[in-house]
């Protein structure tokens, strides 16, 4: 390895984050998602989250326009993460029923993984997706997801282990569903039927339970 550049270091360290504008950006925008996430679009304030940021508001301004802008940007990026994942999963080259296990156990998984994305989407559902409509990116994100489900579940038909007639889009909707009640509402539901159901052994089998079920459906 090569020596350290200890000037350079300290001269990093040393520069202020208005000159460094792509970790102020960075940190502006990691600041917004934990107070968003939080507190909803509704309950975040400007001057909190300059303050998680180490920031200001007119750097937060410069940057994303305004708080409306910037929540925007933080719901497109998380569609953008659970897409990214989902395309890493390459069903596509997988056997159809291996390919829908996979991406079933991924959704589930992934929604109890991510409370924060939880509560991004109750809080734009609140707003009746006022901002996402003005999104650029988040159908074109979802065009190709859809494609590849049609494109397994076609391969299934073929192959006669899935039946035939599925709407891609009803499925996958299915799939979140599955997944997003039973974490949006885990604390009622374990007070409801007296379990723990966040524990790890309950989570697994929530999962098995949903892979399981839609499996059963498509079966031929």
């Amino acid at each position: 390895m090569g020596r350290v550049n200890r000037s350079a270091v300290r001269k990093a360290k040393a520069t202020p984050l208005r000159r460094r504008p792509d970790v102020t950006r960075r940190r502006i925008f990691e600041a917004a998602a934990a107070e968003f996430a939080g507190k909803g679009l509704a309950g975040a304030r400007v001057d909190e989250i300059a303050r998680r940021a180490g920031s200001n508001k007119r750097m937060l301004y410069q940057y994303y326009g305004n708080k409306e802008a910037l929540w925007l940007s933080v719901l497109e990026h998380a569609y953008e993460a659970i897409r990214e994942e989902e395309r890493l999963l390459d069903v596509g080259r997988l056997d159809p029923v291996e390919g829908m296990r996979r991406l079933v156990a991924y959704n589930v998984r992934y929604t109890g993984a991510h409370p924060e994305f939880i509560a991004l989407l109750n809080s734009e559902n609140l707003h009746r997706a006022r901002y996402l409509k003005k999104s650029r990116k988040v159908q074109s994100l979802y065009s190709p997801l859809l494609a590849m489900i049609g494109d397994v579940l076609e391969r299934g038909r073929r192959q006669g282990v899935f039946r035939s007639g599925v709407d891609p889009m009803q499925l996958y909707i299915s799939i979140a569903s599955l997944g997003y009640f039973y974490y949006s509402n885990i604390h009622t539901l374990s007070t409801i039927f007296g379990r723990k159901l966040s524990s790890a052994k309950a989570r697994k089998a929530r999962e098995r339970h949903v892979v399981d079920m839609v499996l059963g459906y498509l079966k031929s």
